[in-house]
Formats: C-alpha cells, sequence, structure tokens
C-alpha cells in the first residue's frame, strides 16, 4: 500500500506533475493527464482529460 507521503507533485518546465511512488517495485508513477497536459500545450485540465479518454479507447 502506497502511504499519503509518498504522494508528491513535481514541477516539468513550469507546470506540476502528479505523482507517487511505489516503494514495492521501486517505480515512479506520473499523471498521464498531466504529461498530456504539458506535451499539448493545453490550458484547460478538461481538455487533457478529454484527449486522454479517446486516445485511451482508441488503444483498446
Amino acid at each position: 500500500m502506497i502511504s499519503a507521503n509518498n504522494k508528491l507533485i513535481t514541477i516539468f518546465e513550469e507546470h506540476p506533475v502528479r505523482r507517487t511512488w511505489d516503494a514495492k517495485q521501486e517505480k515512479w508513477y506520473f499523471s498521464v493527464v498531466d504529461i498530456i497536459k504539458i506535451l499539448t500545450n493545453q490550458a484547460d485540465f478538461q481538455l487533457s482529460r478529454n484527449y486522454w479518454k479517446v486516445l485511451k479507447n482508441r488503444l483498446n
């Protein structure tokens, strides 16, 4: 189980990115929506969520 202390926000090119640490697997997990928001230069969080929703459906 991941404790609340392992959930952090990091900054990438002045944009916040949510992430969490899994000590068992020793891996960082980053928010896909936050990464999409940065890469597509979206100003609105909802547009990034919709982009991810459409992409995820196309990949399935």
